[in-house]
């Protein structure tokens, strides 16, 4: 094992307190700052956790307590026009599971603060330097921490990427806003079946929920804005914006004419981070957001976050040194999570509002496509089918196929 004893994960989000978990399995002493001054209880829309984000969780002893608060999502229709097309999925993996990102967060952290792992709220880092002994952090208050090694988990505007190096990628604004809220309007669907539009103005997920259909959508918005400037719109305002938009999606536009402004949740702006020239420098490493967030369509980031965390765990228990450890684990990784992430942009890209004639055509072309190039297999199975299997051990080095 690489001879660590002790770690540092900035951000106490999904991605920190997995990757803390995952080291206490290995006996690592962990502690995660994180930058807020509170829990994220209560914090962030919903998400549809994917097949194999259950497996990472698994490994971790948390995937039964995620599903006890996730509503499965069986089946998906995809809408085009008025008509609903039946999406296809991998009968052999447990379906999707929708559920709040702070659902996942409190359970994740719950568990991690039980083996052992501790949190402090309120320490915003603002800097690190490698010691002969290991790496040193300052924080925006004045103090400081030490430890063997440093992960940063601290999302698309992460400080340690910086770190790692200052002229790192930013994140991208994918050109979309984020909603949430529940309808008091009911569709005539089983609990667990969903509907995707994305040929309006305004692209968005429904389903049923109790009182009502619990809906969320991304609003095409060329500029880029803050989450404290959307959130400074009144909700009536954006509930009227997201009317308009839905055009002559009639139900979309019951959707709105039924949500209650104070339940709306507005997301803010939505990112996306372009390949990372630098997963890691010395002492330092990146997981999560922090080093690949996809667009909020692939339906895989919080899942992608987890299973970086039980990757780097394992390359830190079975290689003999941190730059091997850290080499390896990138090495695991980036493949898989640009790939995804490119994915995802070209899905944003065909998210455009479409007129008659094209709806009309993508009605015939789309079933047609499910049937030969768009099969499960094809589309879902390499995202959905990875299972990290926690006890093979890691090489140092690629394994010639």
């Amino acid at each position: 094992m690489t001879a660590i004893q002790t770690a540092i994960v900035a951000g106490g989000g999904i991605a920190g307190p997995a990757t803390a978990l995952a080291l206490r399995l290995l006996g690592v002493e962990v502690t995660v700052y994180e930058a807020h001054p509170r829990t994220a209880d209560g914090v962030g829309g919903t998400i549809a956790f994917a097949p194999n984000g259950l497996a990472a969780l698994r490994v971790l002893g948390v995937d039964e307590g995620v599903r006890a608060l996730a509503t499965p999502l069986a089946n998906i229709y995809c809408a085009i026009g008025r008509k609903s097309i039946p999406m296809p999925s991998l009968p052999d993996l447990p379906p999707q599971q929708v559920i709040r990102r702070s659902d996942i967060y409190r359970v994740v952290r719950d568990r991690a603060v039980a083996e052992g792992v501790r949190i402090e709220y309120g320490r915003r880092l603002v800097d690190a330097r490698e010691t002969a002994a290991g790496i040193t952090v300052t924080f925006a208050d004045g103090g400081t921490a030490s430890a063997d090694v440093l992960i940063g988990a601290d999302g698309v505007h992460s400080t340690v990427r910086r770190l790692i190096d200052p002229d790192a990628a930013r994140p991208d604004y994918t050109g979309m806003l984020g909603f949430e809220a529940v309808a008091r309007h009911r569709v005539d669907l089983p609990p667990d079946t969903g509907i995707f539009a994305f040929d309006t103005g305004v692209h968005y997920r429904c389903m049923p929920s109790p009182g009502g259909t619990s809906w969320s959508a991304n609003l095409h918005w060329k500029r880029p804005m803050t989450s404290a400037e959307a959130r400074a719109v009144p909700a009536e305002e954006w509930l009227r914006r997201l009317y308009d938009a839905f055009d002559d999606d009639d139900l979309g536009r019951e959707f709105m004419r039924t949500t209650d402004p104070a339940g709306l949740q507005i997301v803010g702006p939505l990112y996306a981070m372009p390949p990372v020239r630098h997963w890691h420098r010395g002492r330092m490493v990146l997981v999560g957001d922090a080093v690949h967030a996809p667009s909020n369509v692939s339906g895989q980031g919080a899942s992608l976050a987890v299973e970086s965390a039980v990757q780097l765990a394992r390359c830190l228990r079975d290689l003999p040194d941190v730059p091997a450890a850290f080499a390896a684990y990138e090495r695991l990784r980036r493949r898989r999570v640009e790939t995804i992430a490119a994915r995802a942009t070209r899905r944003i890209k065909r998210l455009t509002p479409s007129g008659p004639a094209t709806r009309s055509m993508l009605q015939t072309l789309v079933p047609l496509m499910l049937k030969t190039v768009l099969t499960a297999e094809r589309t879902l199975a390499p995202e959905q089918r990875h299972d990290i299997d926690w006890d093979a051990p890691v090489s140092a080095k690629p394994i010639a196929c």
